[in-house]
């Protein structure tokens, strides 16, 4: 007897997830949508009615699979969600850093814990509503990550993919732009179809993450020296959690022009201000390396480089300098390089790899 292969379907309550779970089944898929609880209670708001894996969300996808006719579980994953992306968001800020809790959610909930969850269930693959495409390369031997065609692309975010990882996950939504995303959801009467995409960071109460951070760590973020590229003192900074590079707002310095963050030194507590055009970097080095089309770069490479999900691809050198780092050479200067922030490689459209700039 033929048997359909079965896949675990990660539904946020969101469209994007919604509309997946039919395609899925269009494909002839047997499919399971499960909602991850993410966030501890202690991170959920009483007056809270939406954001990522709240009440209404797990009521938004459970409605969905109901009227799919799949079944729909929840799942509980706090304690790897505190660990791997609480800590290290909140860890990053106190260093002098700007993380992407987003990224680190994806590489160690969705396509690490999730997968092991759903192999050890007995499914075959897990899905999600991420707007990207895995292909199976038969000259390189390898599983490959591209670019979704959709102007939503979400690449960048899953560059940390193992070789696993790939061949077990499923992106359905590969082809779709977004309103179309959208109306297959209404024409299937789902009541997700016009359901705002979520911006912030899901557990983070009105994207206030100085505050968040300061009640997690129990201490107040410590005051400290605006200084200049000298060493000269240009004023107080309320403490550098509140601050990050390239930023020029809401510094609460008066300089008589536009200053910028260019530095963030969490051992001496500082921040360096610099003028305009300071922040522009032709270089830099990342570490925490990983690579798709093959295990380790051994030679130099030229690329396309993200700095930011949302920065312009531009052309780049890759210097391998040891196992885990290299040196980044940009063709043209980058504004505000941000350590902590990851970095993503791309050859036209396929997924090079990434690392953490360090």
């Amino acid at each position: 007897l033929f048997m359909k292969k079965k896949v675990l379907l990660g539904m946020s309550g969101g469209v994007d997830s919604s509309v997946a779970a039919i395609l899925l089944l269009d494909m002839g898929y047997d499919v399971t949508g499960v909602t991850m609880k993410l966030r501890p209670d202690k991170y959920m708001s009483n007056s809270e009615t939406g954001g990522c894996c709240s009440i209404d969300d797990i009521s938004d996808a459970r409605r969905v699979a109901y009227k799919l006719g799949i079944e729909h579980i929840v799942m509980n994953f706090t304690d790897v969600f505190s660990e791997k992306v609480i800590d290290y968001f909140v860890s990053e800020y106190v260093n002098g850093r700007t993380p992407n809790p987003c990224v680190a959610c994806n590489q160690y909930i969705k396509f690490d814990a999730l997968l092991n969850r759903a192999i050890t269930l007995g499914f075959d693959y897990i899905a999600t509503g991420h707007y990207a495409n895995v292909v199976y390369d038969n000259n390189l031997s390898r599983w490959l990550l591209k670019k979704s065609k959709s102007a939503k692309d979400q690449s960048y975010f899953l560059y940390g993919m193992t070789q696993e990882q790939l061949s077990h996950t499923l992106f359905p939504l590969s082809d779709y732009e977004k309103p179309q995303i959208r109306k297959i959801a209404d024409e299937y009467g789902l009541n997700v179809a016009s359901k705002p995409d979520s911006q912030e960071i899901c557990f983070v109460e009105n994207n206030n993450h100085a505050n968040f951070i300061e009640k997690y760590t129990g201490k107040k973020s410590i005051p400290g020296n605006f200084i200049d590229v000298n060493g000269n003192v240009l004023g107080k900074h309320n403490g550098i959690v509140n601050y990050t590079i390239g930023q020029r707002r809401g510094l609460g310095i008066a300089m008589g022009k536009h200053m910028y963050v260019t530095k963030i030194d969490a051992g001496n507590n500082t921040i360096t201000l610099g003028e305009n055009g300071m922040q522009y970097s032709s270089q830099l080095t990342a570490r925490n390396l990983n690579f798709i089309p093959f295990d380790t770069l051994k030679s130099p490479l030229t690329v396309t480089a993200k700095i930011r999900y949302r920065s312009q691809p531009v052309v780049a050198d890759l210097t391998p300098i040891d196992n885990n780092r290299i040196c980044v050479n940009f063709k043209e200067p980058q504004k505000s390089i941000t350590p902590g922030q990851y970095i993503v490689f791309y050859d036209g459209d396929v997924v090079v790899g990434g690392g953490i700039i360090e």
